[in-house]
């Protein structure tokens, strides 16, 4: 027996041990949620056609570039879809010229010749590469953006229970939510389009449509550009006809910084990568003369008119401030959005409701702890105080675990808690109630509390395992607070099977071992 109580003992002080050390110090090692902290909560939607129509503009333009130096110059290419463009002006006996630069550059599109049109459309698997791929993207530029603003330990994660487009977005600890929210709004989505060669941007949409007797050429679109006084305040709106082709767009961006112009406006300086570098001069020696709309989430900036050619650096203009300069800048740093951001949902916590949910959680484990030890020690008397001892080793416990995990403690976890509590004492009651009723058959003391502790086992273990199996469902299903809540009630069921069963058994033997014989057991 002595041997029995020796190894529990050293079991019991290094869980302990452990569990103290992990938590410690508890303000530094418990993160705490947004709801007890304050901060953001966002979901948002990746726009992962954005990213299909990107790839496939620049994909038209590659392929008619290679067309062009095959020696096709008249070569015409239309994008008809999101994932499909045709091309015109390529004779039947080029074929094999089309076949080699689309399997050296377009290999995951299909195409095949209908007439005189040559017809290409994405592949399946090259549709859901990209789409993952814009995810994954998105959430590393927000993830880029949230850190250069200096967020600490924010989360950033893909929604696995509504589709692989959609973000999870947490900023714990946010003292300046609307500065937040328009740096991630600012989708920085840039485009380069080239404005059409003859009909400049018109007052108003109708006035657009007139110019062109009508109606609109087919490849071309309507953007509109804000006009700004010397206050920097909106008076009116132009709007431009714009090629649905891109040139190039964010993706081909190395860096960008803030700067002055030659009459100390504020401009943004940016530079490309070499493909982009490639891309952008050979379009712009082509193009020389004609309008280059700089279109920053669908709005232009500026249209400068190519005077030669631009090759891996330029600048965006427009009626900025010097903070958006600078907020311009740090987004396209960060990384440019492959597609636009639409925001399903928005919760902002301010932190003093997070301190009030914090004093009032408190509150409740204080009373509810202070109730429940009272009743054990009311109803079972000294044999309450076991169940004290457990309890309060049970909280200790899931504390060390939370800190240890790293989990995030939230107000349903604080919720978890008291219901742990409660749990945690149910387990003594069954086993309490039971060791009384083998004393009342007339058992010795020793003995009713081996046949108690061995028949309440099984019942116990049933309890907590089925709810255990609740809290696995709500952990895999449930999202936020939810997982939080089933967190906690997972360790703190685990942590109450430990100490109700080993350590108020452990307890019960140490107090029994002092005597050779107890006739009377305070229960």
């Amino acid at each position: 027996m002595k041997h029995s109580l020796t190894w529990r003992a050293i079991a019991i002080v290094f869980v302990l041990a452990m569990a103290v050390l992990s938590a410690y110090p508890l303000e530094e090692k418990i993160r705490l949620g947004l709801d007890l902290q304050g901060g953001m909560h966002m979901l948002l939607h990746v726009k992962t056609d954005d990213a299909l129509r990107s790839e496939t503009d620049k994909d038209m333009e590659r392929m008619r570039q290679q067309m062009q130096e095959e020696g096709l110059s008249t070569v015409t290419v239309t994008r008809t879809g999101d994932t499909q463009f045709t091309m015109n002006g390529v004779p039947r006996d080029r074929d094999d010229a089309v076949k080699e630069q689309a399997e050296k550059y377009l290999s995951g599109w299909a195409w095949n010749r209908s007439g005189e049109e040559l017809r290409f459309s994405m592949e399946i698997f090259y549709r859901e590469q990209l789409k993952s791929q814009a995810v994954a993207q998105a959430e590393q530029t927000i993830r880029n953006r949230v850190d250069a603003y200096g967020v600490s330990e924010p989360l950033i994660s893909r929604q696995g229970g509504g589709g692989d487009d959609r973000l999870v977005v947490q900023l714990p600890g946010v003292d300046d939510p609307d500065r937040i929210r328009e740096l991630i709004q600012s989708t920085a989505f840039l485009e380069f389009r080239f404005a059409h060669p003859s009909v400049g941007p018109q007052e108003s949409r109708e006035a657009l449509f007139g110019a062109f007797g009508g109606s609109l050429p087919p490849d071309y679109e309507i953007f509109p550009q804000i006009v700004r006084d010397s206050l920097m305040q909106e008076v009116g709106r132009n709007y431009w006809p714009i090629e649905t082709r891109r040139v190039i767009t964010g993706r081909e961006l190395r860096t960008a910084r803030g700067a002055g112009d030659q009459f100390g406006k504020p401009v943004v300086i940016f530079d490309l990568t070499p493909e982009g570098g490639d891309i952008f001069g050979a379009a712009t020696s082509e193009n020389v003369g004609r309008n280059l709309a700089i279109i920053l989430d669908g709005v232009v900036q500026s249209a400068p008119v190519i005077n030669e050619r631009i090759s891996d650096t330029g600048q965006i203009s427009g009626s900025f401030t010097r903070e958006e300069v600078d907020d311009l800048s740090l987004v396209l740093r960060s990384g440019a959005l492959p597609a636009g951001i639409e925001y399903l949902e928005e919760r902002t916590v301010r932190p003093s409701l997070g301190r009030d949910s914090i004093n009032k959680g408190v509150r409740a484990i204080t009373i509810g702890s202070l109730l429940v030890v009272l009743m054990m020690v009311v109803v079972y008397r000294f044999s309450g105080l076991n169940a004290v001892l457990a309890l309060t080793l049970n909280v200790v416990l899931v504390l060390g675990a939370l800190a240890g995990l790293g989990a995030t403690l939230t107000l349903p976890g604080l919720a978890g808690i008291v219901l742990v509590i409660g749990m945690a004492v149910d387990a003594n009651v069954l086993i309490f109630e039971r060791i009384r009723e083998e004393l009342r058959s007339g058992r010795t003391v020793k003995s009713a509390v081996d046949s108690g502790f061995s028949k309440a086992l099984s019942t116990i273990l049933d309890a907590n395992f089925t709810t255990l199996i609740a809290a696995l469902f709500l952990f895999q299903f449930g999202t936020g607070p939810i997982r939080g809540f089933a967190v906690t009630l997972s360790i703190g069921i685990l942590a109450s099977l430990f100490t109700a069963v080993f350590v108020s058994r452990f307890i019960f033997d140490l107090v029994l071992s002092r005597r050779e014989r107890v006739e009377r057991l305070s229960i």
